[in-house]
């Protein structure tokens, strides 16, 4: 493991640092796993400096990009991936932000040596068959560790051909502005609190019901505080108005998290969610 700051994102220095402890201990680095895109913070890895740690001693580096892979997209926010093209390896889904249909995930390698055919490929003669008439190249299924699974590929490319570059690009960036959208409303209304400034799409947030308001120094705030979450989840779920999740995270109680992707959101549904979270918890 290796230390992140309060933002989520990991520290290089800590990086190094564990690498030569690891060394020290005769162990054997060889992977380095960062993320563009956490789950919880929506923290981005700094990949430029991470990949200099790699690259001075020779280790993989992998990207998990599962979730902040498709920024890439947007001529405005890629500058959070920046570095990512030094990665060995890339791990995106977009079936996430870009709302492909489910599943669609991509493993994106820098390696042209048929890499994942020489690790995973069996060449199963009832199968795969070598004396085909044409290429056998062709037959990627033996790449995999899965035989039998779906055509990721074929969604990504349908919804790329239906609405292009651009069209994407627009996709990411209204995400974007409806979080910001979120946020700068957040802060004008009583009893909600940012856990951070987001960086992505991720919005943390507190809702303090009226009985907690202006008591942030008593000693059992944070454990009532914690409380308020899965009530007002249990709430908007029996009522059928919403769905969003909540979790706590190091020492911070437990607070909401609402990802904005869905790319047919507006305004209103962000101007409902404050709404239903004040009507939800005004008793509280």
């Amino acid at each position: 493991m290796v230390k992140a700051d309060e933002r989520g994102k990991m520290i290089p220095e800590d990086l190094e640092r564990q690498i030569s402890l690891a060394k020290a201990e005769g162990a054997v680095p060889f992977l380095v796993s960062a993320t563009s895109g956490t789950t919880v913070l929506g923290a981005f890895d700094p990949l430029e400096a991470i990949a200099d740690v790699c690259q001075h001693h020779g280790l993989w580096l992998h990207v998990d990009a599962a979730w902040g892979g498709s920024v890439l997209l947007s001529q405005t926010h890629r500058h959070l991936l920046a570095g990512i093209q030094r990665a060995d390896s890339v791990a995106w889904n977009p079936h996430k932000l870009l709302s492909a249909g489910l599943q669609c995930s991509a493993l994106l390698l820098r390696d042209t040596s048929n890499l994942l055919k020489r690790c995973h490929g069996s060449q199963a003669s009832y199968l795969f068959q070598q004396d085909k008439f044409y290429d056998v190249a062709l037959d990627t299924g033996d790449k995999v560790v899965q035989c039998g699974r779906r055509v990721d590929c074929l969604k990504l490319w349908l919804m790329w051909k239906a609405q292009g570059g651009q069209g994407l690009e627009r996709r990411v960036d209204q995400a974007f502005a409806l979080a910001r959208y979120l946020v700068e409303e957040l802060k004008k209304r009583e009893g909600f609190e940012l856990v951070m400034e987001p960086e992505f799409v991720n919005v943390c947030f507190w809702f303090v019901p009226p009985s907690l308001r202006g008591k942030k120094e008593s000693p059992d705030y944070s454990e009532r505080l914690s409380k308020v979450a899965p009530i007002l989840k249990e709430r908007m779920v029996r009522k059928g108005s919403m769905m969003i999740g909540y979790q706590p995270h190091g020492p911070l109680s437990n607070f909401f998290r609402m990802v904005v992707a869905n790319p047919a959101l507006t305004r209103a549904d962000m101007d409902f969610l404050l709404n239903e979270l004040e009507w939800l918890g005004q008793d509280l």
